[in-house]
């Protein structure tokens, strides 16, 4: 469930700022784990090669669940991608005449990611970032709130609740770790509703 919050005609402005020839530009996509996150990205990221547009793509190396040199959502869409350490390792990689630059799980990169993105946006490129915008306590996971505020266009994505069925904005933990980063998917964690997470770790739900 993809919804669209920074303005009406979002896609239309975007293609109106890119053939005005201006600078660059941020977008971030941000959402619960199941939300379409990366799908959405990788959309777009296959919109942009269509136009013939050069594209770069990285992911943080430790997101190895179904690949290491692929992006990939939870319904099965992937793409292929460099896995990096840091945002300085991914700025090394960067080549001059790339257009359009996808991001995957940005949450997961170190607070320099903030200027880099600024850095590749000021030089005339096209920045997309998908990332978890809370942890699985229900707090702001850095570097997304930032990230955020920087950003020309901010997608929300929603996933469905696995308990109720409403709209889910929470990730909820179904492990008894207490790292704030556990990689992991449905093994690990289910989309919750407001009403239904609970912080720190719950039981999976169980449906008859």
């Amino acid at each position: 469930m993809v919804e669209e919050f920074a303005f009406d005609n979002t896609e239309e402005r975007r293609k109106s700022r890119q053939s005005s020839g201006d600078a660059g530009w941020i977008e971030v996509i941000v959402g619960s784990m199941f939300s379409g996150k990366s799908e959405e990205l990788i959309r777009r990221l296959r919109r942009a090669q269509i136009a013939r547009q050069k594209v770069q793509v990285f992911k943080p190396t430790i997101d190895n669940r179904y690949s290491i040199e692929q992006i990939a959502s939870h319904s099965g869409m992937t793409h292929v991608s460099k896995p990096v350490m840091t945002a300085a390792e991914m700025m090394a990689q960067m080549e001059v005449d790339t257009q359009v630059v996808g991001i995957d799980e940005g949450q997961f990169f170190d607070m320099a990611i903030v200027e880099a993105v600024n850095e590749l946006a000021r030089s005339g490129k096209r920045v997309i970032i998908a990332g978890l915008d809370q942890d699985y306590l229900g707090r702001p996971f850095e570097p997304m709130p930032q990230l955020l505020s920087i950003a020309e266009f901010i997608t929300k994505t929603h996933a469905i609740c696995v308990k109720c069925g409403n709209t889910a904005n929470y990730s909820q933990r179904t492990s008894a770790s207490t790292e704030r980063v556990e990689v992991g998917a449905s093994d690990k964690y289910e989309a919750r509703c407001r009403r239904c997470f609970v912080p720190h770790s719950d039981v999976p739900t169980v449906h008859d």
